[in-house]
């Protein structure tokens, strides 16, 4: 499995960013994956996540304001980010769950990674 996130960048606090996962070698039309991010000093952490049963989809500090989807046909997942604040700056990992479902993803350590898109939000 190959991950390849984009459309990261710097914003003012209120905007938008879209980003984008690009994803290869997954055959499951339904694989567990999700978002992640890591702010700088802070632990790595869970942001969004599709197609992974038992999952609540978002985590609450960011519920209202994200939105992912997967086009399958087009082997991409996307985050959709508004309302920007600065404590969303933090590097954006896509991820896919080695072979497990949401548990697997939220444990984080045998996941497949992307190499991380930079979000900086100013005030």
């Amino acid at each position: 499995v190959h991950l390849v996130e984009s459309g990261g960048g710097s914003v003012q606090t209120g905007g938008s960013l879209r980003l984008s996962c690009a994803f290869s070698g997954v055959t499951d039309r339904r694989h567990c994956m999700g978002w992640f991010r890591q702010a700088l000093g802070k632990e790595r952490e869970w942001v969004a996540s599709i197609d992974c049963d038992g999952s609540p989809g978002y985590a609450d500090s960011v519920k209202t304001r994200f939105t992912m989807a997967k086009d399958n046909s087009k082997n991409t997942l996307h985050l959709r980010m508004n309302s920007l604040k600065p404590e969303d700056t933090a590097m954006y990992y896509c991820a896919a769950a080695r072979g497990g479902g949401w548990l697997e993803l939220l444990g984080q350590q045998n996941n497949y990674w992307g190499q991380g898109t930079q979000v900086t939000v100013s005030s």
